[in-house]
């Protein structure tokens, strides 16, 4: 039997990641491979099963924060500059205590009650871009729909002037390229990005407003105040990690339910289902494909398996979302679908702490599509389906359909 090999940069994982992470969740459940990156290798381990995500999701030996497990000199080989070493301060690469003080700190300034006042306003941004789409027989949904109706929600949450969103939309676009060839041309708009961060940050703490950069700003927990790097890092995950999930969420679930017309009929003569359609198109669609930046803090034995200090963790949840010891039929999409404890916003203290908006949005997204163009369907003279270079982040390049 020829042994499996594991990468990220295939054309087979770019263009269909999901048949190749279960490929290895039948025959090669937790699989060791040897990343080769920065002129270095590491010892790896892609885990696809849904019992073992779960286990190494909730396992505390397992770090986020790479300093715990390398040297100063090591892991300045893996952030090529001190300019842009702000991505891997974020709270989402940290463990307790620093996680803790963090998530804490975000959610005094990201609160629930703000995600339900955003209701009528991210209301009123779908009408108006179905408003623009409705002048044309034929529309890209990526660039007319998925991207900027959860970029202006937060681009206004956050406290981004309408003059800059377009440099930002750039900004994001590029940073999310995970290609192998791309690595200096996210540094450098990870620079601009940061320095375009120090002169509005120091604007709003000049002039404070009703925004979340304001509100970092002034947010304090037990005399505790976030740092300067902790609001760059905290911006850059908010921009990029809540921001392209939610856009890849509104268009791979926008193609799902083109591809499963019956499904898309149920949901629109039964527009109540609106919530459990949206759980089975983060099931099924899995914006976040493969998390990664994981690091192994202990020896230890799992299933047979010895896993050293220093190994880096793969969570392949586009297989575990599918794993038929824990889904019936998880190869179907099933907008009635009601157990469903899929792992699309990950778990425990790393929970997405933006998942109640993304949800919010997706329903609205979907919903005011469907009642604005029930006829919609995939325009096929544009050929093949092009998804974006991203190892970790599914989501499409464009989404040319037909509105009548």
């Amino acid at each position: 039997m020829t042994k499996l090999a594991f990468s990220v940069h295939t054309a087979e994982f770019h263009q269909d990641p999901h048949s190749v992470l279960n490929e290895f969740r039948e025959k090669d459940p937790i699989h060791f491979f040897e990343l080769k990156r920065f002129g270095a290798t590491y010892r790896a381990w892609l885990i696809t099963r849904y019992d073992d995500c779960l286990a190494f999701l909730k396992d505390n030996r397992i770090t986020r924060d790479v300093k715990n497990v390398m040297s100063e000199e090591q892991v300045a080989r893996i952030n090529s500059s001190e300019d842009v070493d702000f991505v891997s301060n974020h709270m989402l690469a940290k463990d307790a205590p620093d996680h803790t003080r963090l998530r804490s700190l975000v959610q005094k300034a990201f609160t629930p009650a703000m995600v339900v006042q955003m209701n009528p306003r991210i209301e009123e941004i779908a009408e108006g871009l179905l408003n623009e789409m409705e002048k044309q027989d034929e529309v890209d949904i990526m660039s007319s729909y998925a991207s900027p109706l959860p970029y202006i929600v937060l681009a206004e949450i956050i406290g981004i002037p309408a003059k800059d969103r377009e440099q930002f939309h750039q900004w994001t676009s590029a940073i999310v390229d995970t290609s192998e060839s791309n690595h200096e041309v996210t540094n450098r708009n990870l620079r601009e990005f940061k320095s375009y961060l120090a002169g509005l940050i120091q604007e709003k703490r000049t002039h404070p407003q009703n925004d979340m950069i304001s509100r970092l700003i002034s947010v304090e927990e037990n005399g505790d105040k976030f740092t300067e790097e902790e609001l760059y890092s905290m911006l850059f995950i908010l921009l990029v990690a809540g921001l392209e999930t939610t856009v890849n969420l509104i268009g791979s679930g926008v193609l799902a339910l083109l591809q499963n017309r019956e499904q898309m009929e149920l949901l629109k003569n039964q527009p109540e289902l609106i919530d459990t359609a949206v759980e089975e198109l983060l099931r099924y669609t899995t914006p976040v494909i493969l998390m990664a930046n994981r690091w192994v803090t202990t020896d230890f034995t799992y299933r047979d398996h010895q896993i050293l200090r220093g190994d880096m963790i793969f969570i392949g949840i586009g297989a575990a979302n599918r794993d038929p010891a824990q889904f019936e039929n998880p190869e179907t999409m099933d907008v009635t679908r009601t157990r469903n404890q899929h792992l699309s916003f990950g778990l425990g203290s790393h929970f997405c702490l933006g998942a109640p908006l993304a949800r919010l949005e997706a329903q609205i997204a979907f919903r005011a599509l469907l009642n604005r163009f029930p006829n919609i369907k995939l325009h096929q003279e544009y050929g093949e389906i092009q998804w974006r270079k991203n190892a970790f982040l599914r989501g499409l390049e464009k989404l040319p359909v037909s509105l009548l």
